[in-house]
């Protein structure tokens, strides 16, 4: 198996990991019956698109490299308030 066959291995797995992540946010709203942003969507955007950006720097392109180093950014940022709400709730005694 030759490098270039591992690495689209790896872009591929990215990109499914963050497609994954919608199919997710679509059960998780189903079952409720309105429209739900689970936690593990974070999870799966940020991982999906770690693996992507790292495929996108071993391609060297600097479109896609922008696109997901941006969107990790937000992601992040999603997980640390949902972990701060969770962490406020907690000391607080309030149930979610």
């Amino acid at each position: 198996m030759s490098t270039e066959t591992v690495w689209i291995g790896i872009g591929f797995f990215g990109q499914a990991l963050f497609f994954g992540r919608w199919v997710v946010q679509w059960i998780a709203s189903e079952r409720k019956a309105e429209s739900r942003v689970p936690v593990s969507f974070w999870y799966m955007s940020l991982i999906g698109g770690l693996i992507t950006l790292t495929y996108a720097i071993y391609r060297m392109d600097p479109v896609f490299i922008s696109g997901q180093a941006i969107g990790s950014v937000v992601y992040v940022r999603n997980l640390v308030l949902i972990h701060r709400a969770d962490h406020t709730k907690s000391q607080t005694g309030t149930q979610a």
